[in-house]
């Protein structure tokens, strides 16, 4: 008697995207998309209503943009606090630092690129089933070591203020946005300007970008 197939949510807000994503998942015959969602709280529902049919998902696909409302990062917080088993795989066409840091902070357990091959995608929907951390090499350098080189590795905080610079923040400004004095604010920005080799703001923006550290 063959296994049943791996039960999938899957999460994006363009309609032609879910229905690649799910040829791409279906086509190997072991894993099945039980729902779909364009919305973090069409995600939320669908995976209650799923559950109390006692078929509740194996994997949430989840991307990062979701339109107007939360993101998947937000939407993968939140299934975290209800459904804290449930592996979130973020699938997204953002590789930045900071996103993949967002993500892993808020819970998911992998994150790939939608450039991945189809079977990439369909192991890393069953590794993340089976409870395994999927993250590529090619991210977990960028994370890890701050880039694909040697770079010096940049902090979650520091990343956070990078983004903020990008945004044409002010210190006040970023220092206001993340409740942390202006002269911490100004010793990231040293401890930056170091690290990526630098000597202002919009160098720091540029070289960021360029290294994928923040989205270009």
């Amino acid at each position: 008697m063959s296994e049943a197939p791996l039960r999938i949510l899957l999460v994006d807000d363009h309609p032609v995207v879910r229905a690649g994503l799910r040829a791409v998942l279906e086509s190997a015959g072991r894993l099945r998309v039980a729902a779909e969602a364009s919305t973090a709280a069409e995600a939320l529902a669908a995976v209650d209503r799923l559950a109390a049919q006692g078929e509740g998902p194996d994997v949430v696909v989840m991307d990062i943009e979701l339109g107007q409302g939360p993101s998947g990062i937000e939407a993968t917080e939140r299934l975290g606090r209800t459904h804290p088993r449930l592996p979130v795989l973020i699938v997204s066409t953002y590789g930045a630092v900071s996103d993949v840091q967002a993500a892993v902070s808020a819970g998911a357990l992998g994150y790939l690129l939608k450039d991945a091959s189809a079977q990439e995608l369909r192991d890393a929907v069953a590794q993340a089933a089976a409870g395994s951390l999927i993250l590529p090499a090619h991210l977990a350098r960028r994370v890890l070591g701050g880039g694909d080189g040697a770079e010096p590795t940049l902090s979650p905080r520091e990343i956070d203020i990078l983004e903020q610079l990008a945004l044409g923040r002010t210190n006040q400004q970023i220092a206001a946005g993340l409740f942390i004095s202006q002269a911490t604010v100004k010793t990231h920005l040293n401890h930056i300007f170091g690290k990526l080799g630098v000597s202002n703001r919009t160098e720091a923006v540029t070289v960021a970008r360029s290294r994928h550290l923040i989205r270009g």
